[in-house]
């Protein structure tokens, strides 16, 4: 099994990979089967349903399906053109997607949340049609958003193509325990074999690609410490980022601040990430945008604040970081909407703690440690979001996540690698919890805070 590092970590665009993201990717590569098609399509229509209609709109669905139909996609989105083009759409009622004329797309109406149906190969489950001049329609197809900008047709799903070998790699580990097995008998770190398995499949810019992934978070990171005012989506939730890390920087520089006081520094990467998210901004899914911030926040801890810390062992943390997010994503669930918040923030503090846990000399199975401990105290986490927005508990909860991962590498630096829960049953764990989770807390904002905190 292997999942590449630019396949974990993809640049995007907020506040949500599976409902933001991943809609825009299936309007693209519908768009792809129009122009193969051997017939014109005269219109589109769209219908939403399950999670991606519950939450659709405070997750911007309805923004990103619309967007992604007139050609847009998420690692080139432009927010000024955006912009233009929804206004375009919403006056004319068309879309012209590029190579194939003007469609007719009125928003109002051919863009559909049916909560009364969900789809049954995941809850996250869309439906994109394209119609003649009579309005009927001549080509259909299913999509499921599966998590992390993963997105996959009905047959696709039904093939079990997620799970999918694909070509040979030298250290084709699909789970911990053969991971740590392949270390031992290697002599190479996780971060090396995950190198090699990378190589194998013709990506020998590793540096170069994971260097650009990083300066992305840096820059988002940097944003989301600049800006302030209100969050959209009518909750009035205040940017609380720049203002921390203003507080901060004047306790430093008078060393007045207890040393505990690190986690506030932590935590505020995390916010300025996700703040950024949830404003629509551009941000890397780590492994997903609703926990984007745990990783960019470990990495802005450990380069700013461990002495020892070198920018040359960035592509390290990120290569052991996505062998862990892999291993997660290919035996469990990295989505929301199919296991909860402890497959999207605990899932990025475990690879966060195993980044981490690298690159401050931990042996594999020191690093598989600190997975471990990192995911296993998410479990059981709810996905809540109040009004369906990606802001509460989401953006205080990626502090939180990477709080835990900094604590669970500590922990497991000062262990010797043995300990009693396996990496793979607490990820098997996470698996089971999510499939009996009741589906009001897996993002449908139908239950926990959506529902016990007022909306406005």
């Amino acid at each position: 099994m292997f999942l590449s590092v630019f396949e974990i970590f993809k640049i995007g665009v907020g506040p949500s990979s599976s409902h933001t993201m991943g809609p825009m990717v299936a309007g693209g590569r519908f768009l792809d089967r129009l122009r193969a098609a051997p017939f014109e399509a005269k219109g589109l229509r769209a219908s939403l349903h399950g999670s991606l209609a519950f939450t659709g709109k405070g997750h911007a669905t309805d923004r990103a399906t619309i967007l992604g139909l007139a050609g847009f996609l998420p690692d080139s989105y432009d927010d000024a053109k955006a912009e233009a083009a929804l206004a375009a759409i919403s006056g004319s009622g068309t879309v012209t997607p590029p190579g194939l004329g003007t469609l007719a797309f009125a928003p109002e109406t051919d863009l559909i949340f049916d909560y009364d149906t969900p789809l049954p190969g995941h809850p996250n489950g869309m439906k994109l049609m394209a119609l003649d001049a009579q309005g009927d329609v001549i080509l259909s197809e299913i999509y499921y958003s599966v998590g992390g900008g993963f997105v996959l047709t009905e047959a696709e799903l039904a093939s079990g193509e997620d799970k999918a070998e694909g070509s040979p790699v030298p250290y084709p580990f699909k789970s911990a325990a053969e991971m740590l097995e392949m270390a031992r008998a290697s002599g190479l770190t996780i971060a090396q074999m995950k190198a090699a398995n990378e190589t194998a499949r013709g990506r020998p810019d590793l540096s170069q690609g994971v260097g650009r992934i990083w300066q992305v978070m840096s820059d988002c990171i940097d944003r989301g410490l600049s800006n302030e005012g209100l969050l959209p989506g009518g909750l009035a939730v205040r940017r609380r980022a720049r203002a921390i890390h203003e507080a901060l920087k004047q306790e430093a520089g008078k060393n007045l601040a207890p040393p505990h006081v690190v986690n506030d520094w932590i935590s505020c990467y995390a916010m300025a990430v996700n703040e950024e998210n949830a404003a629509g901004g551009q941000v890397v899914t780590a492994p997903t945008n609703g926990a984007a911030g745990v990783m960019p926040a470990v990495v802005k801890y450990w380069l700013t604040h461990v002495p020892t810390a070198t920018p040359q062992r960035v592509t390290e943390f990120f290569l052991t970081a996505s062998a862990i997010g892999g291993l997660v994503k290919y035996n469990a669930s990295i989505s929301g909407a199919e296991a909860g918040c402890q497959a999207e923030v605990g899932s990025a503090a475990a690879m966060a703690a195993a980044g981490l846990c690298a690159v401050m000399g931990g042996t594999p199975e020191q690093i598989e440690n600190a997975a471990e401990i990192a995911l296993e105290h998410h479990l059981g986490m709810t996905c809540d979001p109040v009004a369906g927005l990606v802001q509460v508990p989401c953006i205080e909860r990626n502090g939180l996540g990477a709080i835990k991962a900094v604590s669970a590498a500590s922990l497991a630096l000062r262990g010797d690698g043995r300990h009693f829960v396996p990496l793979d049953a607490c990820i098997e764990t996470m698996r089971q919890t999510g499939r009996d989770m009741h589906e009001h807390y897996k993002e449908t904002s139908l239950g926990g805070l959506a529902v016990n905190v007022p909306n406005c």
